[in-house]
């Protein structure tokens, strides 16, 4: 892609662009980061599954809360953007905003480090829980259990309090009680197709003094998705996101330190695949049909595509 848009920055998985007076374009790339660590192996169409989840969920959030979006339309960007095709289905136009350096997280489940906080203290950022509990347990109500937002490295869990000393009382009460209710809305609509949304995190920023929501929302990179017919407490669970990988990067030895071992062409193949499935059971939509009405493929490439996605359904089903 030409660099006359300027790259404002790079996170992780996306590469942000300077798009004019009060935007940004933001581009999900298929790169996946595991541990705090980006892998070698990108995951063909990943970023197209983030970019379509969150559009589906900033529609059904608005009436909770503004977001950042513009629009996800290539043909509505700005020069050079728009004669970039293979940014369709992968960009979004936003708002520019302030970024809350706060990290926040909503938990219905007790998952991942919720379960290893709870294990040692009985407690997870502070929110003291019932005993009694086993991985995998289904919380009374779900917990508001944010961290900081580290630029590099890791990640710290932080009580309410702390947040409030970092951000201010009323900013973290708001962001408590607009994080429990996003993932609450999240959760009812997944679980009603049959998936359940076990844990997730936002992020917010201000847009003109208003507190909006950005970056992504839902998505297999920043939640935890079970598929709620094989729900059993009492370990780890199948998922839709990117857990599969987490689970063979443990088994391969690796320290969770760079650099990071490549990844089998089968775990390429059955992550992407998790990916698109995440999306296709959440949405109702098929994967194809939202590649083709984003403009992300021509009618050839389209039926490229379903003979490829079959195949790898049967392969790697």
């Amino acid at each position: 892609m030409s660099a006359t848009g300027g790259l404002h920055a790079q996170g992780k998985v996306r590469d942000i662009y300077e798009a004019g007076p009060g935007a940004l374009l933001l581009v999900a790339t298929d790169r996946l980061s595991a541990f705090d660590v980006i892998l070698p192996d990108p995951i063909p169409d990943k970023g197209r599954v983030l970019t379509a989840f969150s559009l589906f969920w900033f529609e059904r959030t608005k009436d909770l809360v503004a977001n950042h979006l513009l629009t996800a339309n290539r043909w509505e960007f700005p020069a050079p953007f728009g004669e970039e095709t293979f940014l369709s289905g992968r960009a979004t136009l936003v708002k520019r905003a302030e970024v809350v350096q706060i990290e926040c997280v909503a938990r219905g489940y007790l998952s991942g480090s919720g379960w290893r906080e709870y294990r040692d203290r009985g407690s997870v950022c502070g929110v003291e829980l019932p005993a009694g509990l086993v991985e995998s347990s289904h919380l009374p109500e779900p917990i508001f259990t944010p961290t900081t937002k580290a630029a590099q490295g890791h990640d710290m869990p932080v009580t309410l309090d702390e947040t409030a000393d970092l951000i201010g009382r009323g900013l973290a009460e708001k962001l408590k009680e607009l994080t429990l209710s996003i993932y609450e809305r999240i959760a009812s609509v997944a679980l009603e197709r049959g998936v359940i949304v076990a844990d997730t995190k936002f992020e917010f920023g201000f847009c003109e003094g208003e507190l909006i929501l950005i970056d992504e929302v839902g998505t297999p990179d920043s939640s935890r998705f079970w598929p709620a017919d094989g729900y059993s407490p009492g370990g780890p669970q199948p998922s839709f996101d990117k857990q599969f990988v987490r689970d063979w990067l443990d088994m391969s030895g690796w320290d969770h330190e760079p650099p990071p071992p490549e990844l089998p062409a089968e775990v390429i193949a059955r992550t992407a695949l998790k990916y698109r499935e995440a999306y296709e059971r959440v949405t109702g939509e098929k994967w194809d049909r939202y590649l083709q009405r984003a403009g992300a493929l021509d009618e050839k490439d389209w039926e490229t595509c379903a003979i490829n996605l079959d195949r790898l359904r049967k392969e790697h089903g």
